[in-house]
């Protein structure tokens, strides 16, 4: 059996042991509320306990699979395999040049037949449907089994596949998944643990974010020194049927599916305002604009960002009438349009370039 981060520390005495995630019982939209607050991820114990899906689930993954072909899908859905070498891990190869899976496309029936086919085998390929969209993948699962504390237009998505392992990375989004067959096991840390992750190259990645390169069942300490650290701000919880995780924006996680047939839906947000742009392509600019300066000058556009960005110093427009402030001042569709026509003309510059 794969052992937890929880696990390893335990058997290694100089390791941190991860806290455990926060556990609550009935929660409604209220109480949702409150915990959203608090900053720190949570466990929604039962918070699916009536959908149908998990009361399949619970009779048996035939019937499982049996209640899913209710909800006919006949277009091909993309699903990621791995070989049985690779122990369900999805990552890198040893030279992180590439990735240690191949991606396909596969209508989901003879997906699910694999899967129930594959139960018996000790050493099975590592495969996963990732991230569908459920409307589209199963339609009308969404009717019969949802939830009411996230908004009603947040698409949920579905995560189907054997034992599998996906190493920690962040979401730039709030998250609420709910387990509905087999468990899962969460591992988590705070957005600021990313200086002792160990985070993999940011141009190739498993699915779309950086990685942890670290294996939680079997860090290395002699190559990841610093994962101790980031070990002493974990948490760790473990979800079966029907319960839900809510995990905060930019927390860092690794999941470990760990029966031979799971399946997850989680359910993705964003309270910022639309048609802003991503901080992550921000992020990705600044590798071009900012990180080749001398280290001189970019001390200097750091103080820029703390003061206009962050507002380290307060306020850095409340000396300009607000009919003056134009960016600095509020960001409302007029402003986010005319930033929008100049990053248009800034990437057109770029272009030519």
């Amino acid at each position: 059996m794969a052992l937890s981060a929880e696990d390893a520390s335990s058997q290694a005495p100089h390791l941190p042991r991860p806290a455990a995630v926060a556990d609550y019982d009935e929660v409604d939209a209220e109480l949702f509320q409150a915990i959203r607050t608090k900053g720190q991820p949570a466990v929604l114990r039962g918070l699916a306990s009536d959908w149908p899906a998990v009361a399949a689930a619970r009779r048996s993954d035939d019937e499982l699979i049996t209640y899913l072909r209710r909800f006919p899908s006949h277009h091909p859905v993309p699903h990621i395999v791995g070989s049985p070498e690779i122990e369900g891990r999805f990552l890198y190869t040893e030279d992180l040049l590439s990735l240690n899976f191949k991606r396909g496309m596969s209508p989901l029936d003879p997906f699910l037949n694999w899967l129930l086919q594959q139960r018996a085998n000790p050493r099975p390929y590592a495969v996963a449907v990732q991230s569908q969209d459920v409307p589209s993948l199963l339609p009308g699962f969404e009717r019969e089994n949802a939830i009411t504390l996230v908004r009603p237009d947040v698409t949920p998505r579905a995560w189907i596949g054997n034992r599998v392992r996906v190493a920690p990375h962040y979401d730039l989004t709030e998250n609420v998944g709910v387990v509905v067959a087999g468990r899962r096991r969460f591992t988590l840390f705070p957005p600021d643990a990313i200086r002792n992750l160990y985070v993999g190259p940011i141009e190739l990645t498993p699915a779309g974010t950086p990685v942890s390169l670290v294996d939680l069942q079997n860090p290395d300490l002699e190559r990841f020194p610093k994962f101790a650290d980031a070990l002493g701000c974990a948490q760790v919880t473990e979800l079966g049927l029907g319960d839900a995780i809510y995990i905060p924006f930019y927390w860092w996680h690794g999941v470990d599916s760990l029966e031979t047939i799971n399946l997850f839906v989680n359910y993705w947000w964003n309270d910022k305002p639309s048609g802003v742009g991503s901080p992550y392509d921000a992020l990705m600019y600044a590798f071009y604009a900012i990180k080749v300066l001398p280290p001189e000058q970019r001390a200097v556009w750091r103080t820029v960002f703390d003061h206009y960005i962050f507002e380290l110093n307060g306020n850095p427009a409340e000396h300009l009438p607000e009919n003056a402030r134009g960016v600095l001042g509020e960001i409302n569709d007029e402003v986010i349009e005319r930033m929008t026509d100049y990053i248009r003309l800034m990437l057109s510059r770029f272009e030519k370039h």
